[in-house]
């Protein structure tokens, strides 16, 4: 969810922009910056960790749509650490759960 998250607010710009995307997952924030590139290059493919072989990357769709989205921008990727204060970190959070339960409980009728 983190990465369609980021995927949605990118596309909700209506013109390209310079734009700071600040969020608690490093997996999102390194995947973008450092691993993207690379997953690319080794055909979507990573190190197993401990071990030596390799696996298919996960979510390899999102993470060409995160690449197609920032693309037409100038982002910033900025990392903050997760129910540590960071009041839009906070926000977001809260927003989240919001639509969770909303959603969920539409399915409950």
């Amino acid at each position: 969810m983190e990465l369609r998250a980021v995927i949605e607010g990118l596309k909700a710009l209506l013109q390209p922009c310079e734009v700071t995307v600040i969020t608690d997952s490093q997996y999102v924030r390194r995947g973008i910056t450092e691993w993207l590139e690379l997953w690319k290059a080794q055909g979507w493919r990573k190190k197993t960790k401990g071990k030596s072989g390799t696996r298919e990357v996960l979510n390899r769709d999102l993470w060409l749509e995160l690449e197609t989205a920032a693309a037409r921008h100038e982002v910033s990727w900025e990392w903050v650490k997760g129910h540590a204060g960071h009041e839009d970190n906070a926000q977001c959070d809260r927003l989240a759960l919001k639509a969770a339960r909303l959603a969920y409980g539409s399915q409950q009728e």
